[in-house]
């Protein structure tokens, strides 16, 4: 792999781990049209989700920092600070029910996953799916819960989408998101919610597949660096675009693109 291709990989990415298309997806559909690709199981592309995720942590860094308070004991408080810091306690609880739940789901069928991410039909006819979920969760009526009104089921319900979302084409902020839609929950608060799981979701994977590490090719670690790099970079613009998108309730529009570019590759594979 040539460090052309690790960045231009490492864009696609960025561009769609936070926009609502599935970066497993487009990965895993790019990568069957470079001839001659390989990697040590799915490491590179943890190295490129590695990209993402420091710049979700960097982009949510106020709300991280908030619930990194509100888990320290403090002596004096306002009414106001209190019940502030109890949502954020509760929400960092909802974090760790839902990664619990997308672990469970998950784990045991590990392998029959990973085994997808060499079939670009399957991620293409995934990308379907996709497209349906964000279609109908941008019709939803009164989406208008935030923070303070989520619930332990809400939690688990995003849980059960992020673990349906490790199949590639199945998009994991699309999922998570459509499915905080459903819930009533309004969309910046499922996009904040969505990103801050996915933190857990990444770090998790990569400490899965770290065992691939003995198995970087020789001469690659420029390009997997490269990657690494135009993932982080791309992918912080992309969460800005998101939110602007969101707040403009233009979701559906993403459901569209992943119809279209699901059909052509099913065509083209045909």
């Amino acid at each position: 792999m040539s460090i052309t291709e690790a960045v231009l990989l490492g864009v696609l990415q960025g561009l769609t781990e936070f926009l609502p298309v599935s970066s497993s997806g487009h990965l895993v559909i790019a990568q069957g049209f470079l001839p001659g690709f390989r990697q040590p199981g799915v490491f590179f592309d943890l190295v490129l989700h590695g990209g993402t995720l420091l710049a979700v942590v960097f982009f949510l860094r106020r709300e991280l920092a908030k619930i990194a308070a509100a888990l320290l004991p403090r002596k004096t408080a306002t009414a106001e600070e209190t019940a502030g810091r109890a949502v954020s306690r509760r929400l960092f609880l909802f974090l760790i029910a839902a990664t619990a739940v997308t672990g469970i789901l998950g784990l045991p069928f590990r392998n029959e996953i990973e085994g997808l991410f060499s079939s670009p039909r399957a991620a293409a006819l995934l990308l379907l799916v996709t497209g349906a979920l964000l279609y109908f969760a941008d019709r939803v009526p009164g989406a208008n819960r935030k923070e303070k009104d989520m619930n332990l089921p809400d939690a688990l319900v995003i849980g059960i989408a992020q673990a349906a979302a490790l199949l590639p084409g199945i998009s994991r902020s699309g999922a998570t998101i459509s499915f905080a839609l459903f819930r009533k929950i309004d969309g910046e608060t499922a996009a904040s919610f969505s990103f801050l799981l996915s933190i857990p979701a990444i770090l998790g994977a990569f400490l899965l597949e770290a065992r691939h590490i003995a198995g970087l090719p020789e001469g690659e670690l420029a390009a997997y660096g490269a990657g690494f790099v135009a993932a982080m970079v791309t992918g912080f613009f992309a969460l800005k675009l998101l939110y602007l998108i969101i707040r403009g309730h233009r979701l559906r529009i993403f459901s569209y693109y992943c119809w279209i570019a699901g059909a052509a590759v099913l065509i083209a594979g045909a």
